[in-house]
């Protein structure tokens, strides 16, 4: 199996955490960030089996801008910069 560091963006919503894999567009929820995160784990995981099952994981993760690392993880893209831009429509 592969390993693939992904980068996980939580938020809260209402009473509960959403966790998000911008790169793999994946999310899962929890009750404390913990929850989510590793709700969030697991999702990516079944996510990663499925596309090694199908045989397109490479090219999944070469799409969404993953790269592999001198260890062979694959490794997302850290941005440089992020902030919140107004746009009015």
């Amino acid at each position: 199996m592969a390993t693939v560091v992904f980068r996980a963006t939580i938020f809260k919503e209402g009473d509960s955490y959403v966790a998000l894999s911008p790169e793999l567009n994946v999310s899962s929820f929890g009750d404390t960030i913990a929850e989510a995160k590793q709700s969030l784990t697991e999702a990516v995981e079944a996510f990663v089996e499925e596309c090694e099952r199908m045989g397109t994981l490479d090219g999944v993760l070469e799409e969404a801008g993953f790269v592999k690392d001198d260890q062979g993880q694959w490794v997302a893209r850290t941005p440089v910069a992020e902030e919140s831009i107004a746009l009015t429509c």
